[in-house]
């Protein structure tokens, strides 16, 4: 049985003790108006105190809806929510890569819905970095992908997966939605409907998946899921190994 209190309560002392033991000040985290980064917001907040807590809102062709869910997360749980456009910056970019080799939509599809995580994940690297410097300790990077992302590698390699620390990794959408729940994260952003505010589909849309047969899948080796659904989810997860590790060859 998943015990929330116990490990919503370890989960703040781990974060308190390694930031103690490593002589660490603050954390930096990118917040999209949905569940994962309002959980992480919250255990931060919670164990670091507000005043230690920097989350930023990146915003590049983004939602209203996904601001205003920010901006409600920052004033619940006091810490500071800064802006940074990135829209001007990814439309440089798509423009460059349209004069040099003048590709269709298609061909640039992927392309562009990678490289928006990868300047969110630069900018909070390099916010991080002057905070540091500013206020004389150092500022972390939190990651917020949870292991049913991670298991079928819905991730963006150099974007969302880079992170001086983890908390959610190892727990499933469902027990995420429990945790925040249980640390006071605002009821409609636990119960919102992941996307990746960057191809305008939900999570398990784009996946053809649900997170609860991926957790099955983890959890229980699919025992309540389709042969069909546990081959798809396979499928992803091999797909996809090549985001785990990078071969490297090693002289004798």
């Amino acid at each position: 049985m998943f015990d929330v209190q116990k490990k919503s309560y370890e989960m703040i002392q781990f974060i308190r003790e390694y930031y103690e033991k490593n002589n660490l000040k603050g954390a930096v985290i990118g917040i999209s108006g949905g569940k994962d980064s309002a959980v992480v917001a919250g255990l931060f907040t919670k164990a670091l105190g507000k005043e230690n807590v920097i989350g930023i809102w990146m915003p590049c062709h983004s939602k209203e809806e996904d601001k205003k869910n920010a901006l409600e997360l920052a004033n619940h749980f006091g810490f500071q929510l800064l802006e940074f456009n990135l829209t001007n910056l990814y439309d440089s970019y798509v423009k460059q890569i349209i004069t040099l080799n003048h590709p269709d939509t298609e061909e640039l599809k992927d392309s562009n819905i990678n490289i928006k995580p990868r300047l969110r994940m630069a900018t909070l690297y390099y916010y991080a970095a002057y905070l540091s410097k500013k206020n004389k300790g150092t500022y972390l990077v939190a990651g917020t992908s949870n292991k049913c992302e991670i298991y079928v590698g819905y991730f963006t390699k150099g974007g969302d997966n880079i992170a001086d620390i983890q908390v959610l990794s190892d727990f499933t959408v469902d027990e995420v939605i429990k945790i925040g729940e249980a640390i006071g994260v605002p009821y409609e952003m636990v119960h919102k409907i992941p996307d990746d505010g960057l191809s305008g589909l939900s999570d398990e849309e784009k996946l053809g998946v649900k997170y609860s047969e991926i957790a099955d899948v983890i959890e229980n080796n699919g025992q309540n899921t389709s042969h069909e659904v546990r081959q798809r989810i396979k499928e992803l997860h091999q797909k996809n190994a090549h985001k785990f590790h990078t071969p490297t060859f090693r002289k004798k």
